[in-house]
């Protein structure tokens, strides 16, 4: 899609150099209303509107791509995968390695997740358990045909924080699980990775649905278990 016309790129301050570029990157991104699979100007725009150098320009956007939210196409340019807005939240991820980094990061989802479970357990709308119910069945579905859901259960576990009527969880969580997408498209090289988490997933959409805080945190508490004692089984194996 060509770039709208008329909209200019903010030079920053010299202070927070790498935190003023994301909030003037970010502000440009909004006011233009670029879209998922939008282009964003080329570098050299970049550089020219923000007064910064290339390397500052490749820090960010990298910064973007690790998070996620930007996809850079070889020969072609940066391009938007997630939308903005002005209160999303950039969370830097300083990944170990890939068994170390997966249960650093699962030790600081476990309460984000009880919690944002809770809280949809309280304030799902009709709506909401609507969504929530067909991105369980598209997720029951891969699974019942490939033996995973990794993509789909991304969307499952997004439509719970939605409902959480926060939208600091959804932004957050989405970041750590974006640090390991292409993990998540087939963990360890096994389908069966957190497979035994699989029948807790329609557990924890009845908790919600039936607003029962405590049963979705069980639930939740449940899936989270499986998924770290598959983490570090599958990995073990990985080694031996």
């Amino acid at each position: 899609m060509p770039q709208p016309m008329g909209l200019a790129i903010r030079p920053i301050d010299s202070s927070g150099r790498r935190d003023a570029i994301l909030e003037a990157l970010t502000l440009y991104i909004v006011q233009s209303n670029l879209q998922p699979g939008d282009q964003l100007p080329p570098e050299r725009e970049l550089m020219a509107g923000l007064k910064v150098g290339r390397s500052s320009i490749r820090e960010v956007i990298g910064h973007l791509q690790a998070l996620g939210i930007v996809e850079i196409r070889r020969g072609s340019g940066t391009y938007l995968k997630r939308a903005l807005s002005e209160k999303t939240v950039f969370m830097p991820l300083s990944i170990a390695t890939q068994r170390d980094g997966l249960l650093q990061t699962l030790e600081v989802r476990r309460g984000l997740e009880i919690e944002a479970s809770m809280l949809a357990a309280k304030r799902a709308s009709a709506d909401d358990i609507a969504k929530m119910r067909t991105a369980l069945e598209v997720m029951e579905a891969e699974h019942l045909e490939k033996g995973t859901a990794g993509q789909a259960d991304l969307l499952f576990h997004l439509s719970i924080y939605r409902a959480s009527g926060n939208p600091l969880f959804e932004q957050l969580l989405g970041q750590m699980r974006a640090a390991f997408e292409s993990f998540f498209a087939q963990p360890f090289n096994r389908p069966d990775f957190a497979r035994d988490s699989f029948e807790f997933h329609r557990m924890l959409f009845d908790a919600i649905a039936r607003h029962d805080p405590k049963a979705a945190r069980a639930h939740t508490i449940a899936i989270l278990e499986i998924v770290e004692n598959d983490i570090v089984r599958m990995s073990n194996e990985q080694q031996s």
